[in-house]
């Protein structure tokens, strides 16, 4: 089974943002001045190639393999967008595809990358690039896999929950924005991905859903990490907001 491109809803397409203003970036390079003031307004990472980018590691951290993925059958690509910060080291570390359980493992080492300075005619730079973490199996025999073992693997599991209603202010919702949270073993959200609603109101729903307390999915006995799609009221709303969704085959 592939798993769905999470992040291709129109406004989370951080990546687009970040080219266009590369493209702004570069116009005024002619300047170091005129750069690093253009920089600092922004304050949007230059996007990099993956060679560029894989060029400045200095620190790589291998992710563990899921004990879980394993016994499961499970593996497969992991796509990350990462932005790395003046400094060098990761600032935030975003899924864009791949299963929850090697996405949160994937998710656990790339934040301890770090990167030697982009270096431009203004300085150290931060930037953003696409990682892929390869997650495979050693098998003898691929015909001995089970055929759709993500599938027999989303069956058994049961999704995150809220563990209570997030406070909501009276009077009516305008709004709401949806989105895609993957929360870990222990309950917290380890990422967010939008899926619709207002892009000017995604980042407060984010901050909200951050804050939000949820009890883990559990694998039989076992607390794993999944995806859960919510629902965020925004302006207020007499009503809680939907339960999460779990996330469907498709």
């Amino acid at each position: 089974m592939r798993w769905p491109k999470l992040s291709s809803n129109p406004i989370a397409r951080r990546r687009a943002k970040a080219r266009a203003a590369a493209g702004a970036f570069i116009l005024a390079a002619a300047s170091a001045a005129a750069v690093f003031g253009q920089q600092e307004k922004a304050a949007v990472p230059i996007v990099l190639g993956r060679k560029q980018a894989s060029r400045l590691l200095l620190s790589q951290v291998k992710p563990d393999y899921p004990p879980l993925a394993r016994v499961n059958y499970i593996q497969g690509r992991v796509r990350m967008e990462v932005t790395v910060k003046r400094d060098g080291h990761v600032g935030d570390a975003h899924v864009v595809r791949g299963h929850p359980f090697l996405a949160a493992s994937a998710i656990k080492a790339i934040r301890r990358w770090v990167y030697r300075p982009f270096m431009t005619a203004a300085g150290p730079a931060p930037f953003e690039t696409d990682v892929d973490v390869n997650f495979a199996l050693r098998v003898t025999r691929a015909d001995r896999l089970p055929p759709n073992p993500e599938l027999d693997v989303m069956r058994e599991v049961r999704p995150p929950q809220l563990v209570a209603p997030p406070p909501c202010s009276p009077g009516p919702a305008a709004d709401e924005v949806r989105l895609r949270v993957l929360v870990d073993e222990d309950g917290k959200v380890m990422d967010l991905t939008p899926l619709g609603g207002r892009p000017a109101q995604v980042e407060a729903a984010e901050k909200e859903v951050e804050s939000w307390k949820f009890r883990p999915a559990r694998w039989g006995n076992l607390m794993v990490p999944w995806y859960v799609d919510v629902a965020v009221p925004m302006n207020g709303s007499a009503d809680p907001p939907p339960p999460p969704k779990s996330l469907e085959p498709r």
